[in-house]
């Protein structure tokens, strides 16, 4: 089993519950990234409802999670259709909520309605060996999350403040040699250095509020091709929105963020 599916499997309780647990080998500092998760509640949802593919998914993140402890997650389908499922849940450690999710699935091998070229093209980007390897060195923490992910920053985006552009982009794919698919879209999203640097130089921790994430289509096998920008930042709170494209240069997910930006 890889490391991911590993680290995201949950055990069945009871009606609507399932048991799983915080792996500390995702942290970033001393929390579990936020995007990894969104993927243990995203396995606990899709082991209740009978479409495979999440294409919209909205995480509160209430409190940080628990590094290296159980936790529970607790499912309600809020409508079931031929085409969509809609549900709600949530993560619970030590009796408290800390993630609250709302979330649409389908199957995104199937067509239900108008299709179009309509779509955002592939950003150009130099390619993985030309990148620079993320570390904890940019904003001066320790970040497990790499020991299981290879994530590359785009040369001229890599060091804080030099590009005075509030933007990261670069590629992301599994250590392990597991394929991407619609669940680890939820926490690539989620697993570049903040986007803010490149305009204000080094920034302490920047923790997730609100976090909404579009699958568009399942990737193909390979590199993932990321680019995520702050759009709006007033008050130490921060609006982010990326774009994943897979190797055959296609649209996978979307996502949008508020997050606070620490000193």
């Amino acid at each position: 089993m890889y490391q991911f599916d590993q680290d995201t499997q949950v055990k069945k309780e009871s009606a609507g519950c399932f048991l799983g647990r915080v792996d500390s080998g995702w942290n970033i500092g001393d929390n579990p990234n936020g995007g990894y998760l969104v993927s243990i509640v995203d396995s606990a949802a899709r082991a209740l409802v009978s479409h495979p593919d999440p294409v919209s998914l909205t995480t509160h993140f209430l409190r940080p999670g628990i590094p290296d402890e159980s936790c529970l997650i607790n499912v309600e389908v809020v409508r079931s259709g031929r085409t969509m499922t809609t549900v709600r849940a949530n993560l619970v450690q030590e009796h408290k909520v800390r993630l609250a999710v709302l979330a649409v699935y389908t199957d995104l091998s199937l067509p239900i309605g108008v299709d179009s070229d309509i779509t955002v093209p592939e950003l150009q980007m130099q390619p993985p060996e030309h990148c620079i390897a993320r570390t904890g060195d940019l904003q001066g923490i320790d970040i497990a999350l790499m020991s299981k992910l290879d994530v590359r920053v785009q040369p001229e985006l890599a060091i804080p403040g030099e590009s005075g552009k509030p933007q990261i982009g670069g590629w992301i794919r599994h250590k392990d040699g597991r394929d991407p698919d619609v669940s680890s879209l939820l926490l690539f999203v989620d697993s570049f250095p903040p986007s803010p640097l490149g305009a204000l130089g080094a920034v302490g921790w920047v923790p997730s509020v609100e976090l909404t994430v579009h699958i568009r289509r399942r990737p193909a096998p390979g590199w993932i091709k990321a680019s995520l920008q702050t759009e709006d930042l007033i008050g130490g709170r921060m609006i982010e929105t990326g774009c994943l494209w897979d190797s055959a240069g296609v649209l996978v997910a979307q996502s949008r963020q508020l997050a606070l930006v620490r000193d």
